[in-house]
Parts: C-alpha cells; sequence; structure tokens
C-alpha cells in the first residue's frame, strides 16, 4: 500500500516522528475551530533491542483502559468557581463544542504518547522511520475512531475533532521537514493511504472475515517495505502479535466507558514491560 510513499520517503529521510465509501468522520470542517494538540519532543532514532518472545505476549483478556481516578495521568476538566467561571461560560468555555475540542487534544495525545514511546518499536522489532510510525498512527486513529463511533452521532462529531487535529499535525510536520512545494500533493498521498488502511482494518475484523485477514494487513502496511514481500519467520511472528495486540486494544476500548474515552482519560495498554518479555 506504499509504494510510491515508499519512494518519495528517501526525499525527506530528516521529518520527525509523529511525536501526528467514505466515513462520516472524515468530512471536513473548518481547523479555526480546534485548538492544536501540542507537538510531542522529538526524539532519536532508537535502534531494536533483542528480539521478545513474542509467542506469549498478548493473549489475556482485554480489559478497560480507563485511567483510574487518582492516576497522574488524567487530565480533568478544570473546575473553577465563582467570578472566574461565570466569566468562562460566558464566553462558552464550557459549551459542548469547547468542552468536545479539549477533549479530542486529550484523546490524540494518548494516541501520540503510545505511538512515540520506544517500547513499541522494540516489541514489535521495527525501525523507527516515517513509513512506520505514520502507519502506527493510522493505526492507533482507526482504533479511537472505531471506538467513538460505537457512541453514534455524538462520537462520530468528537472523531471529527480528532481527525482535524491529526490532519493538522500532519501538515505542519511534513512542512516542518521542508516538503513545501508538494505538501499538497504529500497530504493528499498520505489523507489516501490513511482511508485505505482504515477501510482495510475494519474488512478484517468484519464477521465473515478470514482469522488471517488483520495479520496480512497489518504485515502489508507495516511490517513490508512495499506490500508485496513475504515475511520472514521473525517478521511474521511480529505481525501475529501485533494481531493480537489490535484485537485484544479493540475489545478493550470497547470496555472503556463513554466518559473516559471522551474525556481521553484512557490509555493504551502499557509495552514497556512486554519489552522484558524473553
Amino acid at each position: 500500500m506504499f509504494p510510491r510513499l515508499g519512494r518519495a520517503v528517501t526525499q525527506i529521510s530528516k521529518l520527525r516522528s509523529f511525536s501526528s465509501n467514505a466515513s462520516p468522520f472524515f468530512s471536513r470542517c473548518a481547523y479555526a475551530t480546534v485548538a492544536q494538540a501540542d507537538d510531542a519532543p522529538s526524539q532519536n532514532d532508537f535502534p531494536s533491542k533483542s528480539p521478545v518472545n513474542l509467542d506469549k505476549l498478548f493473549w489475556s483478556k482485554p480489559c478497560s483502559l480507563a485511567l483510574p481516578k487518582d492516576s497522574p495521568l488524567r487530565i480533568d476538566e478544570p473546575d473553577y468557581q465563582g467570578v472566574r467561571r461565570f466569566i468562562l461560560k460566558m464566553l462558552l468555555f464550557y459549551s459542548k463544542q469547547s468542552t468536545s475540542i479539549r477533549g479530542a487534544n486529550v484523546i490524540y495525545k494518548r494516541i501520540i504518547a503510545q505511538v512515540d514511546t520506544p517500547a513499541i518499536y522494540d516489541v514489535f522489532n521495527l525501525e523507527k522511520t516515517f513509513k512506520i510510525t505514520y502507519s502506527l498512527l493510522v493505526l492507533h486513529m482507526w482504533l479511537v475512531l472505531r471506538r467513538l463511533k460505537q457512541e453514534g452521532k455524538e462520537g462520530v462529531d468528537l472523531g471529527q475533532y480528532v481527525y482535524e487535529i491529526y490532519n493538522h499535525n500532519v501538515e505542519v510536520r511534513v512542512s516542518k521537514a521542508g516538503v513545501n512545494l508538494l505538501l499538497l500533493t504529500w497530504m493528499k498521498e498520505l489523507e489516501r493511504i490513511f482511508f485505505g488502511n482504515v477501510v482495510a482494518y475494519d474488512t478484517a475484523l468484519l464477521p465473515d472475515a478470514k482469522p488471517n485477514d488483520l495479520q496480512i494487513k497489518l504485515w502489508r502496511n507495516i511490517f513490508s517495505d512495499d506490500g508485496t514481500t513475504t515475511p520472514d519467520g521473525t517478521e511474521l511472528k511480529a505481525a501475529k502479535a501485533m494481531a493480537r495486540y489490535v484485537r485484544r486494544e479493540v475489545g478493550s476500548l470497547s470496555l472503556t466507558d463513554k466518559e473516559s474515552i471522551f474525556s481521553g482519560n484512557f490509555s493504551f495498554t502499557p509495552l514497556e514491560n512486554k519489552a522484558s518479555v524473553t
């Protein structure tokens, strides 16, 4: 799915990692109304550690990903009182749109945190390149948008804000890499890839899909350089492990309550401890 992108990637090797029928999520809305998520700090490429025992990973049952009330990772809505709260209400700080935009920013931060962690590259024995990082970003965007869609129109509307933040973040990062003349072309190509991957993952989870369909889609979109090469033993194990990881995250997100999802107070399954499994 990446032949054209793969050829072009070599021209922008300095690009920073993303620290960034049609679905109803993706109708474009004016980004001027959406607050931009802060850029995550840039990180150097990190080589994979010695391979972990992938056969042991991601067999546990799904569970809620909601953050505990006392978690230091929580980002709760400010609870202003008195005159300050009155003024903020007058300024529509507590309006549904403003609350949704703040929630979407937190949600996107959760996605970036998982994609940026060195552990995800160590666990799945991946090199930190533009193509792989972008593929992981799309995968986790799909996981979140899929969960939001389960909440009906309200979730779809929030998903549009998340998508606009993602889209703006991708555009800024590509632009910062020096791709200005061909920026529009690049964004169109990345958008095409985004939609293609989303459809592929949705199809792989349909009831009539083959058991290994998701594994094949993940291999082509993330592990393979050109989408056609045959994986060796290690890469095949990694693709199978990622398929189990994805299915577990799908189940865990479904078990996560609406309030935690909408506020962004959830966290993907930590992978740091997985990298030490041998």
